[in-house]
């Protein structure tokens, strides 16, 4: 059986219900507006975040879920969908998972459109019914998430990233929405204050770790779904390149500073940069980094009794550094 499979079993009667329930909320009273998230919901991933939900629901509420679970669940998918959405209009990305993006086949001003909509959606779905805890949960982490990605682009101009500033952007860009999906699970079911924030920290852990792994796919050479160096050809300063910017000669700074500046589209160059990165230790580095992370994870787990939502969530944390993709 598939890890995500497997990971997937003590909650499939849910993620099922769920997804009727997520088609539903999107449903609108305009026919355009609805072929387009009809081609949204068919295209879906793997479903990660509204898994942390229910697990973590779950866990830590002796195998129980509610109404709250499927709506909390339901906004995290609404509000990541609509950020993947303007994603694709900002990146100019013709390309999600496979298949043509929304801007692609509908224009961008339609995507953007439709990525406003579902935003609202997922506001409005809350305050419907009153789950204000649940909304100021989602509403941090849209806040967080817009910040990072500005904090990226600022520090991306200068290429003066050190590594506080890496682990600060890559929190706020990619950890906090799973961070968010963690607190949401738990307070859905009513767990304590302090419960919640062990979740958020758990999913703030994974989050990082999850990140990491993205970054050492740049010096990869296995197929996985984006090209070898293109963080380098994005002048996106990840985690084995700073390491190895930061334990350069000033000549070997300077050079490495000139390639990513000045030489990132020159492909020679970028295999020049790549290897400099894994002789120099980066690649190590960045590995022992993400274990760190993987480690933290798995001992907030440690204090709640055997489960199969505990056993999936540990399957999870380990997929997320084992994934090949």
């Amino acid at each position: 059986m598939k890890i995500v499979s497997r990971i997937k079993l003590p909650i499939e009667k849910e993620m099922e219900l769920f997804e009727k329930k997520f088609s539903d909320s999107m449903s609108s009273k305009v026919s355009l507006l609805n072929k387009i998230t009809h081609y949204v919901v068919n295209r879906k991933g793997k479903q990660m975040r509204p898994m942390f939900v229910f697990l973590i629901a779950k866990m830590t509420n002796q195998g129980q879920v509610n109404e709250r679970t499927y709506r909390g669940a339901s906004v995290i998918e609404l509000i990541h969908t609509a950020t993947l959405v303007h994603d694709d209009v900002v990146d100019d990305s013709d390309r999600r998972r496979g298949f043509f993006s929304l801007n692609a086949l509908w224009k961008n001003k339609i995507a953007v459109l439709v990525g406003d909509y579902l935003l609202s959606k997922g506001l409005l779905l809350s305050i419907d019914n009153d789950d204000f805890d649940l909304l100021k949960i989602i509403s941090v982490a849209v806040r967080e998430m817009s910040e990072g990605e500005l904090l990226q682009i600022e520090k991306a101009r200068k290429l003066d990233i050190t590594e506080d500033i890496y682990f600060e952007i890559i929190r706020q860009k990619t950890a906090t929405l799973i961070a968010a999906c963690c607190a949401m699970g738990a307070r859905s079911v009513m767990a304590s204050d302090e419960e919640v924030e062990k979740m958020r920290k758990f999913g703030e852990l994974i989050g990082t770790a999850f990140q990491i792994k993205d970054d050492l796919f740049d010096y990869g050479n296995e197929h996985i779904g984006k090209p070898t160096g293109i963080d380098i050809k994005e002048q996106k300063m990840t985690l084995p390149l700073i390491y190895a910017l930061n334990n350069a000669s000033s000549e070997d700074k300077k050079w490495l500073i000139n390639s990513v500046k000045n030489y990132n589209k020159d492909k020679k160059r970028v295999k020049e940069v790549i290897a400099f990165v894994k002789d120099n230790g980066g690649l190590d580095y960045a590995v022992s980094k993400m274990k760190e992370y993987q480690q933290q994870a798995l001992q907030l787990l440690e204090t709640y009794p055997a489960s199969p939502y505990k056993e999936s969530l540990e399957l999870m944390v380990n997929y997320v550094i084992d994934r090949k993709k």
